[in-house]
């Protein structure tokens, strides 16, 4: 009897340890099946392919009128003070819902402000909507005829002066990217007149038309490449 009872015990005791192994087994296993973390789209702010198109296809996107707004945008009054420059990497607000949109913004083009050969023009953007948000990087830009035609190749980035930091903007205040180019007439390069810029917001793929009056730009040739900086605060004047 006192064999049987030893017996049962074993037994029992064996059923409780293969029971609480099974438990541990359990909490520790499923290893392999953890889902990553969200993934963090990069901070460096870009056009989407720098083009004069939402679709890449070359045909500008936007308000032919020549306003600098896209269709259906409501400018709203401009305020006073100044844009603020976020350094790249600190601020606390980031993703689409920082980001000015397209329809949020009015674009327009600044006086030429000639030097050692270069002509120079700061394009600017200008936050139309009730909201604050940030443009950060470069702007895509092309030029275009009467019939749409971009002339010359796209502009190429100044990549010299670094990626820039975040432009925070309160409603009516402004960025602006400069938009540079050797003088023709000295450069020797090949020319043609548009009637208009074609801006594209950075991150974003419909466009603003601004009317261009800076006269003659080189679209081949020597010394022909048209160069963009990044966004900086305030309108470059």
């Amino acid at each position: 009897m006192a064999n049987t009872s030893q017996s049962t015990r074993r037994a029992a005791l064996l059923v409780s340890a293969v029971a609480v192994l099974g438990l541990t087994t359990t909490a520790c296993g499923g290893g392999s099946g953890t889902a990553s973390g969200p993934q963090t789209q990069s901070g460096t702010a870009a056009p989407v392919g720098g083009d004069a198109s939402a679709d890449g296809s070359g045909t500008p996107v936007g308000s032919s009128s020549g306003s600098g707004t896209a269709t259906g945008s409501s400018p709203a009054a401009a305020s006073s003070g100044s844009a603020t420059s976020t350094p790249s990497g600190s601020g606390s607000a980031s993703g689409d819902s920082a980001r000015c949109h397209t329809s949020e913004l009015k674009a327009s083009v600044g006086g030429n402000d000639p030097g050692a050969g270069q002509e120079n023009f700061p394009i600017v953007l200008t936050n139309s909507s009730g909201r604050t948000c940030t443009v950060r990087g470069y702007p895509g830009a092309a030029f275009v005829n009467a019939s749409g035609t971009q002339l010359g190749p796209d502009p190429v980035r100044e990549t010299s002066g670094g990626t820039g930091g975040a432009v925070t903007l309160k409603p009516g205040q402004s960025a602006w990217a400069g938009l540079t180019f050797s003088n023709p007439e000295i450069s020797g390069a090949k020319t043609a007149t548009p009637t208009t810029l074609v801006v594209t917001p950075p991150d974003e793929k419909a466009s603003l038309d601004v009317k261009w009056t800076g006269g003659a730009v080189p679209v081949s040739g020597n010394s022909s490449s048209v160069r963009l900086t990044v966004f900086s605060a305030g309108t470059g004047a």
